[in-house]
């Protein structure tokens, strides 16, 4: 069984580069990525830095994804629309304390499911 992959989308890159390093303190074999800000470095969130991500990281395996606020939700629900029977996971939580857990969960070699 392929390891989880993690995706962390935030209006913010920095915030979600924050995110990423704590989580990868916790769980070092796990493939954590960013996907924070719009495409000309500004704050919100794009969909396409989210789908490109999202699918780079399907080719290894299951993705849960994390948000930090309600619009980057949505952006992931429209990408997550376009996956079709794609083992592609909404995580609905906290962002940081969310993250790391579920880096700590994929870490142990938990299923997607069980890493939501």
């Amino acid at each position: 069984m392929a390891k989880v992959s993690l995706v962390i989308v935030s209006h913010s890159k920095n915030l979600a580069l924050g995110v990423v390093e704590v989580a990868e303190q916790m769980a070092p074999d796990v493939v954590i990525k960013p996907a924070g800000g719009t495409a000309d470095g500004g704050i919100g969130t794009s969909y396409d830095l989210v789908d490109k991500t999202v699918n780079e990281l399907l080719e290894n395996g299951p993705v849960v994804i994390l948000t930090d606020l309600g619009s980057a939700t949505l952006t992931v629900e429209s990408v997550l629309d376009f996956l079709e029977d794609e083992p592609a996971y909404f995580a609905d939580g906290p962002l940081v304390e969310g993250a790391v857990a579920a880096a700590v969960a994929a870490q142990q070699d938990k299923s997607a499911e069980d890493v939501v």
